[in-house]
């Protein structure tokens, strides 16, 4: 079972807050506020300004199982 999956890459890309961030919380993959995770004491995964390009579901798929590993190698 993914952790990251091409929804949650979608709802990181989609979102209008250019602060937001990917984050894995208690194990869960949730997009908020960059600043809020820390608070939160999620682990920030991507940013918003870094993934704005992705577009098409080939790379949202890519993106995501790249993050999955990521998550998965950190110890998630």
């Amino acid at each position: 079972m993914r952790l990251i999956d091409r929804a949650a890459v979608r709802k990181l890309v989609d979102t209008q807050d250019q602060d937001a961030a990917l984050v894995l919380v208690r194990g869960e993959c949730v997009v908020m506020p960059e600043e809020q995770a820390d608070r939160q004491g999620g682990l920030v995964l991507a940013r918003r300004r870094e993934v704005r390009h992705v577009t098409d579901d080939h790379d949202l798929d890519s993106l995501a199982a790249r993050l999955d590993t990521l998550a998965r190698d950190l110890g998630a």
